[in-house]
């Protein structure tokens, strides 16, 4: 299953609403499941971004949810595409 980590930040609404932010995860985890999206882990961190979520799911559904969260309008979001060591190995196994 794919893998890809999220990076956040809090806009200024999620800002003023920071307090319910734990809450707002438990409810996306829940709307991601029911999607068939796995959340491995969520970390509320200090430095450039908010927020780090790493996921594992189909394609489609983490584009459907990044799009629902972006609507909710608490925070922006950058999702990467995550490589395993057996992926990218393939991956580089025809390159010279």
């Amino acid at each position: 299953m794919p893998a890809y980590i999220t990076l956040a930040n809090f806009t200024d609404q999620g800002a003023r609403t920071i307090k319910d932010s734990p809450e707002r995860f438990e409810a996306f985890k829940a709307l991601a499941e029911g999607a068939g999206v796995t959340i491995k882990s969520v970390h509320w961190t200090t430095g450039a971004y908010d927020i780090v979520v790493v996921a594992e799911g189909p394609e489609d559904a983490m584009m459907t949810l990044n799009m629902k969260m972006a609507a909710m309008g608490n925070i922006r979001t950058q999702t990467l595409r995550g490589f395993s060591v057996s992926e990218m190995r393939k991956l580089v196994t025809g390159l010279k």
